[in-house]
C-alpha cells in the first residue's frame, strides 16, 4: 500500500478509517483492529485531533474503546460517549448529511435510529441503512420499509417523513418545547429536526423555514401529516 509505505499520518489515517468503515458496513468489526491500529498508534503519538478523532470512533464502532483519547476534535468525543444527537447537529452544521446520519444510527433510541433511517435512504446508503434496519429490529421495531420513502423521494428538498410533520409547526410560531409535548418526543430530537430542516431549506430562521415551503410545495404536504397544525 503507498500509504503504508510512505508511512506519514496524512495520508495512514483517511485509509484507515475509510478501510474500517468497510468492515463496518460489511458486518466485520472485528477487522477494525488490524485496519487501524498503526493510524490510530501514530495518531496519538502526534496528537492529531481530527484523525484521532476519527479513527478512535470507528475503534468505538468496533468495541476497542470505552472512553474517549484526550484532544480530540469534539464531534468525535460527543459520539464515543453517546451524545449523539448533538454529534449529529455539529455534522449538519458543517454540511456532512452522511456523518450526522452515522452519529444518530449509534444510539439506541428507536425514535432517533428511525431519522437514522431515514437519513440513510435518502442519502442511498444502502448498507448503513441496513444495519440501522437491524438494530431497529432487534428492539422489537416492526413495519419497516425497504429503500426511501416515496414521501422523502418526492419532495423537492428531501425532507423526510418526520421533518414534513415537523415543518409547519415552527413556521406556526411553536417553540421546540411545545412541538416535542405534541409530537411525543424528546427536546433534543425536536432541536435535531429543525436544524435539519433549517439546512436543508437553506435558511436560518423558522419563519424563512415558512416561506421557502410555500415557494417548494410543501406546505400542502406538511399539512396531510399527523400531528400538523391545522
Amino acid at each position: 500500500m503507498v500509504a503504508r509505505a510512505n508511512g506519514e499520518l496524512q495520508y495512514l489515517a483517511p485509509v484507515a478509517a475509510a478501510r474500517a468503515e468497510a468492515a463496518w458496513l460489511e458486518g466485520r468489526p472485528d477487522a477494525i483492529a488490524k485496519e487501524t491500529n498503526d493510524a490510530y498508534a501514530l495518531a496519538l503519538r502526534y496528537k492529531a485531533p481530527r484523525f484521532l478523532g476519527e479513527l478512535a470512533c470507528w475503534r468505538w464502532r468496533g468495541g476497542l474503546l470505552d472512553e474517549p483519547p484526550d484532544g480530540i476534535e469534539e464531534v468525535y468525543r460527543l459520539t464515543i460517549v453517546g451524545d449523539w444527537e448533538r454529534a449529529a447537529s455539529l455534522w449538519d452544521a458543517a454540511g456532512y448529511p452522511y456523518d450526522a446520519a452515522l452519529a444518530l444510527a449509534d444510539s439506541s433510541d428507536p425514535e432517533v435510529l428511525r431519522e437514522a433511517l431515514e437519513r440513510l435512504e435518502a442519502l442511498g446508503a444502502r448498507p448503513a441503512a441496513a444495519i440501522v434496519t437491524r438494530r431497529l429490529r432487534a428492539l422489537g421495531e416492526r413495519g419497516l420499509r425497504r429503500g426511501p420513502r416515496p414521501r422523502t423521494r418526492e419532495n423537492p428538498a428531501g425532507l423526510t417523513p418526520r421533518e414534513l410533520e415537523v415543518l409547519p409547526l415552527p413556521a406556526a410560531g411553536l417553540r421546540n418545547a411545545e412541538i416535542a409535548e405534541r409530537l411525543v418526543v424528546s427536546h433534543k430530537t425536536v432541536d435535531h429536526h429543525v436544524s435539519a430542516i433549517l439546512r436543508k431549506l437553506g435558511v436560518r430562521t423558522r419563519g424563512e423555514a415558512g416561506a421557502a415551503a410555500s415557494r417548494l410545495g410543501l406546505t400542502e404536504v406538511s399539512a396531510g401529516s399527523p400531528g400538523a397544525l391545522a
